[in-house]
């Protein structure tokens, strides 16, 4: 791991990966060897250059598609996973899959990427409905099933940005598609984190980012399911996705391309697909077991801190991510205890989940978030820098 990661040689405790992950050196080298010895801009081209560039591009499609049991074609490269639910959002308004009258099923869960989007439907006749959790901040599967009743669409987070907690998707998605309800997931957690296969779970859109699974910022994908391609309309136009354009009219591409204007972040899918060969070579079922067996043994021993509260299910279901609180202290006095006395990296606030945040009764939450390159000995530097701050606030 330490030769696989440049940044573990700084020395830093990173428990920030819920906001962005490390990159490791098979990452960092396929963007720089794209940009070193093939740079150029993709499709249409026919000198080597161009050629080798948009091969490239397509084969990163192809590997990042099979990562998530997708084809090819389903798989749209967005700016992150905000960019591909706003792109979701306005093609399903204008392809009239989504109408005035409509209902949309959310829950106080959600991060705010996957609630304004939703939001801004309203003005067009779309209603939103909200699933509560409890006072720990947990989503019951059995209220997301009994409120289906009128809904046309659910949009739903798989692992939550500040809990957690893995919903059960296999299970609420089998009762929305007995319902004939659309589905579409918040992957942006889960899929770093837990192996999905798209075709099997049955879901008709899925969106995720790069930089939480170990691959660069500012590319993401939104799978569309295949029967949705020739419905929706583009949300963004101009070169690239166009088959024939005159003055007065135009004709797009065959998808994805259709869906992709401009110039693409090529060198960002190639990075993209690096991250993916990296965490198939290291095996999605490691990282998850490596993901549960570290949240298990934080909650654990922040459980014998008695300053601490914490949030969440706290148990099988809680996938890693630990959000708490220190007694008497503010969340960002902690978070800046545990980096400047023991290098140790947290995110502190809202975790733009607002509506979660007065759920709980609090403004903000501490946050530990862990991955592949995370240790029990890093648990432990976090619990001795809690005993450091309680010792502080007296």
């Amino acid at each position: 791991m330490k030769e696989d990661f440049p940044f573990l040689e700084r020395g830093v405790v990173y428990l920030d990966n819920a906001a962005t992950t490390q990159k490791p050196n098979r990452v960092i080298e396929a963007i720089s060897n794209f940009y070193r010895y093939h740079n150029a801009n993709i499709h249409r081209g026919i000198h080597t250059l161009s050629i080798e560039a948009t091969d490239m591009y397509e084969r990163s499609r192809e590997r990042v598609a099979s990562f998530i049991g997708a084809k090819p074609k389903e798989l749209i490269f967005t700016y992150g996973t905000t960019s591909s639910i706003n792109f979701l959002a306005v093609s399903l308004l204008r392809s009239g899959i989504l109408k005035e009258g409509d209902v949309i099923l959310l829950s106080s869960l959600e991060h705010h990427s996957n609630l304004l989007p939703w939001q801004n439907l309203k003005k067009f006749g779309i209603s939103l409905k909200f699933v509560d959790v409890d006072e720990k901040g947990v989503l019951n599967e059995e209220d997301v099933i009994r409120s289906m009743e009128g809904v046309r669409f659910l949009s739903l987070t798989g692992l939550s940005n500040v809990t957690g907690q893995r919903v059960d998707l296999e299970r609420v998605t089998d009762a929305a598609k007995k319902r004939g309800i659309l589905v579409h997931i918040d992957g942006a957690q889960t899929v770093p984190h837990v192996k999905l296969d798209v075709s099997k779970l049955g879901i008709d859109f899925l969106s995720f980012s790069a930089h939480k699974m170990l691959g660069p910022t500012g590319i993401g994908g939104l799978y569309i399911n295949e029967k949705y391609l020739e419905a929706f309309s583009p949300f963004l136009v101009g070169g690239g996705m166009i088959s024939r354009v005159t003055l007065e009219d135009s004709t797009y591409a065959d998808p994805p391309e259709k869906f992709e204007a401009g110039t693409p972040n090529i060198a960002g899918a190639v990075g993209f697909a690096a991250a993916v060969d990296y965490l198939n070579s290291f095996g999605m079922e490691r990282v998850e077991k490596t993901d549960r067996d570290l949240t298990r043994y934080a909650i654990e021993s922040l459980k014998k801190l008695d300053f601490v509260k914490l949030y969440g299910p706290g148990d099988e279901r809680q996938v890693s991510i630990v959000s708490f609180n220190v007694d008497g202290a503010h969340p960002h006095d902690v978070a800046t205890v545990l980096d400047e006395e023991y290098k140790v990296a947290i995110r502190t606030g809202h975790h733009c989940a607002q509506p979660l945040m007065r759920r709980l009764g609090v403004s903000a939450t501490c946050r530990a978030s862990f991955y592949l390159y995370n240790t029990w000995e890093d648990v432990d530097k976090l619990v001795e820098g809690l005993k450091r701050v309680k010792k502080w606030i007296g």
